[in-house]
């Protein structure tokens, strides 16, 4: 089933739809699972492989507002102070409203940039309902972030680093140079599945190309330089908040390294971590054998 939920945005006229899909009966006993995708831009597509887990249980996806079949905001492009996390936990409780999820147990699993601002969520009363949480290849705050991607480009060819670091110099970052050196790192730390890219990595990276409005103004040009709205962001000081039994998931070759990943761990007081051997960011992708083995027991538990 494929669905609208009218949401409505301080600084726009009309109402905003956020688009949907559920996978599965949400009204069975079975706890339903919402999939919050990363970018901030990257849509739902390239977590479908999560599908995997629907005999088990109702799966809801959704695209964020300014992204794939939600209400794009081209004219909003640049405003920090309208794209804020705030924004998208807003979005989020709304479509909890709409399917009618705030009065029963639900599960909620966030990747990357989506498990930054849920963790914030999760935090909060607001989330009492919240029964396990997934924190996949996420990160607690901008400055372990990072460290980790710091300690990841050294380890670049020196010509890669080079070029990355010339066009921080200049802010000239739409040069094919730059594109190809970026490459070599999304080689390494976004997915290690080939031939490259998989069609998932391939499906994230169109939507940033098709409307970089929401990346482009909250993270940068590229993973490895954050200038947008997102730079000092961090969840740390609420963290203790989360309630909920919570697994932490990465890959080995992530660019969400352990040290990104550890305040969550430090500071929620159920967490399990898991780490996949032979995965990057795009873990599901690189082992989904065993990373729905992982999430299914979890979830089931």
């Amino acid at each position: 089933m494929e669905g609208i939920a009218q949401f409505k945005v301080a600084g726009v006229s009309s109402p905003c739809e956020t688009w949907y899909k559920v996978i599965g009966d949400l009204k069975s006993e079975a706890v339903p699972l919402i999939i919050v995708h990363g970018g901030p831009g990257a849509c739902h597509e390239y977590l479908l492989p999560l599908a995997d887990l629907a005999p088990s249980m109702p799966l809801v996806f959704y695209d964020q507002i300014g992204n794939g079949r939600s209400t794009h905001l081209p004219d909003k492009a640049g405003d920090e102070e309208f794209w804020t996390p705030e924004l998208f936990i807003d979005e989020f409780r709304n479509l909890m409203r709409h399917l009618e999820l705030t009065g029963r147990p639900i599960n909620v699993y966030g990747h990357s940039w989506g498990g930054m601002f849920i963790a914030q969520w999760a935090a909060r009363p607001g989330a009492a309902n919240l029964h396990r949480l997934v924190i996949a290849s996420s990160l607690a705050s901008m400055d372990v972030w990072r460290i980790g991607i710091t300690a990841l480009r050294k380890k670049l060819p020196l010509d890669v680093q080079e070029v990355l670091d010339r066009a921080e110099e200049t802010l000239e970052f739409e040069t094919p140079e730059y594109e190809a050196a970026v490459e070599v790192f999304y080689k390494r730390h976004l997915s290690l599945a080939r031939p490259w890219p998989a069609k998932e990595v391939q499906a994230a990276l169109e939507w940033f190309a098709k409307d970089s409005t929401t990346y482009g103004t909250m993270y940068g040009p590229s993973e490895l330089y954050v200038s947008g709205s997102l730079r000092n962001w961090t969840s740390i000081p609420e963290l203790s908040g989360i309630k909920a039994t919570t697994l932490l998931i990465n890959g080995a070759e992530d660019e969400a390294k352990d040290v990104a990943m550890q305040p969550f761990f430090d500071n929620i007081d159920k967490v399990k971590w898991v780490t996949l051997d032979n995965a990057a960011h795009f873990a599901h992708i690189d082992q989904r054998e065993k990373y729905m083995q992982h999430l299914r027991t979890f979830l089931l538990s």
